[in-house]
């Protein structure tokens, strides 16, 4: 087993040196990999002195290898073309078995083709475009992360602060748009929208870039999703913070690209940062770790002495871990029976298609995916061609450096600790994360959107209904201004005001037939997806299909689909009225219990020998049950009849009570009875109903089954009392469907003749419409339940609809109150209990006594 050689270094470099003059000399061979960065960038300078050290510390502890790689390490300046051009000619001109590099994806595209062609491994540990496929580019291997590995991560934050509108920034190039799909379906999946896309090309000027901002500041969006190389980002975010983008109400997240170079950063751009959180790859502590970056401190000074000092960031420990991975590959495979062959090509074929193959690269590809080891990186595992990544850091800029805020990993997502187990949630919620100080210094969570000081208001939809009392509007010809007034605007002007923050806003005009059809109402609620308006409001029902194109709030009337139907006086009108509070099932059951207890008493009684039940049964039985207590002399004899007759006496009182009080119910309060009390009579008698024209409720008469020739439409409140007041038989209608809310409206206009009966179908109410993701959704219909749950509601429907409490024949109407068998099935098993059981009990007693009798007179005869 190989000895773990980063504890070892510094005790078997003099070691090794001491040996190594001693050692009889061997022939090396050497292994030629090229090596292509952009020298002049900060990746670049970071990159070379990682690269540098990690030949150092490989040979050093394999000084027996016969095998040694020599790198050619080659400068593309930034540019495409020069990338190509320098990867040609290490294959050319130095026959390399490796290219590692180069660091920019669109170079990486090009090169891993030579690749493919030459039968060279291309390894990049800075090309990170998922565009990249290791199945199109099979000697391709990525040695760092692909982008899309961290979208997980940066939706979960989205997630967790409820964010409901992203906008992402990016640069204009592969390595900024190869990011974009998989960003996009994550964010949709947390139900997070993306208004906008900025994006920012790398030769943008100062000038292009404040004017983007700009643009983005006339937008109600504050999160944004940044993912630029260093270069860029460190102008994008100096200019951010000079036009005020970098204060409270916003919140910026960086990808990896940005994050994993925070430390190399200038002043400058940190300050420019403060605020803004960063996604990075976690790589753990370890003595080993701080060692190597003590000497790499050292080595970077002394390679660029005139440079600002940079800091060792993932990046370098990749370059660093690659060159291990390749060297051991390389002392694998051998460099001795390498050959490099000609492809047999025509006489004008061009200068890639006379790349030279070589024989080992074939093995050498599979030995540096075969081999597994422990890096300065982490665990260094190429199998897939591309390094698997679990878990990342979730940072926060703040001063002139950066704190750690919490972990994000695959399997239990977001914690504020690497370590700490969690129970999977689908929830997110800000205490998954420590605390974080967000941009302009301030602890307040952005709530992700606001209205911009130099954007338009909120435009607010609005259109006349049929019932004016819940919106009506006018527009002013002088001003040219749009009024609305009502009780849903009343309810949506309320709740604005209970916003914690400003919300400026103004009404627009949607015109419509003004009858209030589906219809027309379908038509007004599509009007936010063609993003005419922000939301729109008004007496609009939340249906089902209109939630395919608009998001609903919390409703802010009472739900539901009741009938309106006539009411008639029945007090004094029944001859029988004193039969009314009990029903059928209960005066027979009365009627036999009755019997049953006075043949139970005249039995026991006999059973006795009580004298005064000798006699005619039916003049006896009428004395036990009626006279024989309240008598001077006691008829009732026996103690089992007397606690059968007090149980019964007891049933009856209550039984009289409660007789006595739906009777004085009958006579006294309830004065009106409904013709309707269930929409299934109206559907067995045939009875014509009706209801508003235009309104859904039609298709709803129809599923319950109605015939279409039954159901008649009315276009008004004083329609429907005109057609309630003839009746079914005279040309008009039994009862008229509608909403409640409406149903309110037209009783507290005609009180007197009408009640509701119902409701006889389930609706979600009437709510607001805004467009599909909107961020204000969750602020609106949590002011909507503020207003609902207190008496400004009551106020606001005094106003429009009037005091309900004045008329008594408002509110739900279920049917008749009378006295059934099941409301007294207590008193019922308990009277004929007591009953049974005392004549079981007075039968076991007399066959008793009358055996023993027998007996004795047996014993008397015998003697």
């Amino acid at each position: 087993m190989e000895i773990p050689h980063r504890v070892l270094l510094l005790l078997l470099l003099p070691i090794s040196f001491a040996i190594a003059q001693n050692a009889p000399t061997e022939e090396v061979q050497e292994f030629h990999v090229g090596v292509i960065l952009d020298l002049g960038s900060m990746v670049g300078k970071i990159a070379r002195t990682s690269i540098s050290l990690a030949m150092e510390d490989f040979y050093a502890v394999h000084q027996n290898y016969s095998t040694k790689i020599v790198l050619h390490i080659r400068d593309s300046m930034s540019d495409d073309v020069q990338a190509a051009s320098e990867a040609i000619d290490l294959l050319e001109n130095y026959n390399v078995e490796a290219i590692i590099g180069p660091q920019k994806s669109s170079q990486a595209i090009f090169i891993s083709k030579l690749g493919n062609i030459s039968h060279i491994p291309v390894i990049s540990f800075t090309a990170t475009n998922p565009s990249l496929s290791t199945r199109s580019l099979p000697y391709f291997v990525r040695a760092t992360i692909n982008d899309s590995a961290q979208v997980n991560c940066i939706a979960s934050i989205v997630k967790t602060y409820g964010w409901r509108e992203v906008v992402p920034i990016y640069e204009d190039t592969d390595y900024g748009r190869g990011i974009m799909p998989y960003l996009v379906d994550v964010l949709h999946e947390v139900d997070a929208r993306i208004p906008y896309r900025s994006v920012i090309p790398l030769s943008a000027t100062s000038e292009e870039i404040t004017q983007e901002l700009y643009k983005l500041m006339t937008m109600q969006t504050t999160i944004f999703v940044v993912h630029m190389s260093d270069t860029l980002a460190s102008h994008f975010f100096i200019k951010a913070k000079e036009v005020g983008m970098m204060n409270k109400g916003h919140a910026w997240i960086m990808t990896d690209g940005v994050t994993n170079l925070i430390d190399s950063l200038s002043p400058s751009v940190l300050e420019s940062l403060n605020g803004a959180l960063g996604v990075e790859f976690y790589v753990p502590k370890s003595r080993e770790l701080d060692d190597f970056t003590m000497r790499w401190n050292r080595r970077f000074q002394i390679e660029n002495p005139t440079d600002p000092p940079l800091k060792l960031s993932i990046l370098g420990l990749w370059g660093y871990d690659t060159i291990w991975a390749v060297a051991q590959a390389a002392a694998e495979v051998g460099h001795a029976n390498t050959t490099f062959k000609k492809p047999g090509v025509e006489r004008n074929s061009t200068s890639l298609e006379i790349l030279e193959t070589s024989s080992n690269s074939p093995r050498l590809l599979q030995a540096i995916m075969q081999n597994k080891f422990r890096g300065l990186s982490g665990n260094f595992d190429l199998s897939n061609r591309q390094l698997q990544i679990s878990r990342f850091r979730i940072i926060n800029v703040v001063g002139n450096g950066w704190r750690e805020i919490g972990f994000w990993t695959a399997q239990s997502g977001i914690s504020p600790q690497l370590n700490k187990t969690r129970l999977p949630t689908h929830l997110g919620s800000e205490y998954d994360l420590n605390p974080v100080i967000w941009p302009g210094k301030s602890i307040e969570v952005p709530r992700g959107f606001q209205i911009p000081v130099s954007g338009k208001k909120l435009q607010v939809g609005v259109c006349t209904s049929g019932y004016p009392e819940f919106v009506k509007v006018k527009k002013d010809h002088i001003t040219g201004a749009t009024k609305a007034i009502g009780l849903s605007v009343d309810v949506f002007e309320q709740a604005v005001k209970r916003f914690p923050y400003a919300l400026p806003y103004e009404y627009v005009l949607f015109s419509t037939k003004d009858d209030g059809s589906t219809e027309d109402y379908n038509n007004f609620v599509y009007q936010v997806y063609l993003k005419k308006y922000d939301i729109v409001i008004g007496d609009i029902t939340i249906r089902y299909n209109r939630t395919f194109y608009a998001d609903f709030t919390l409703p802010y009337t009472e739900s539901g689909i009741a009938m309106i139907v006539p009411v008639r006086d029945s007090r004094n009108k029944n001859t029988w009225i004193f039969l009314k509070p009990l029903a059928p099932g209960m005066w027979s059951g009365s009627i036999v219990f009755f019997i049953y207890t006075g043949v139970v008493v005249l039995i026991l009684e006999f059973l006795g020998n009580n004298e005064n039940v000798r006699g005619p049964i039916p003049r006896q039985l009428g004395i036990m049950i009626f006279f024989s207590i309240f008598e001077e002399k006691e008829l009732v004899q026996r103690f089992l009849s007397r606690i059968v007759l007090i149980i019964w006496l007891v049933f009856l009182m209550v039984l009289t009570s409660s007789y006595t009080a739906s009777l004085t119910s009958m006579l006294t309060v309830q004065q009106l009875q409904p013709t309707v009390t269930d929409v299934h009579e109206l559907l067995k008698s045939g009875e014509y109903v009706g209801y508003h024209r235009g309104s859904y409720v039609k298709g709803l008469l129809e599923e319950l089954g109605f015939d279409r020739l039954k159901i008649k439409p009315y276009d008004s409140p004083d329609d429907f009392h005109n057609a309630l007041s003839r009746g079914s038989n005279n040309g008009g209608i039994a009862a008229l469907v509608h909403e409640v809310p409406y149903i309110k409206l037209f009783l507290a206009n005609h009180c007197k003749g009408y009640t509701m009966v119902g409701p006889i179908y389930k609706a979600a109410g009437f709510g607001y419409a805004l467009s599909k993701g909107s961020p204000l959704l969750g602020d609106i219909s949590k002011a909507i339940l503020n207003v609902t749950g207190g008496d400004t509601m009551i106020q606001i429907e005094k106003k429009w609809i009037g005091d309900q409490n004045n008329c008594q024949n408002v509110g739900p109407v279920t049917g008749s109150s009378r006295l059934t068998f099941a409301n007294f099935r207590g008193l019922f098993i308990l009277t004929g209990v007591a009953s049974s059981s005392s004549i079981l009990m007075a039968l076991i007693i007399y066959f008793y006594k009358k055996k023993r009798r027998s007996t004795n007179i047996a014993l008397e005869n015998s003697n």
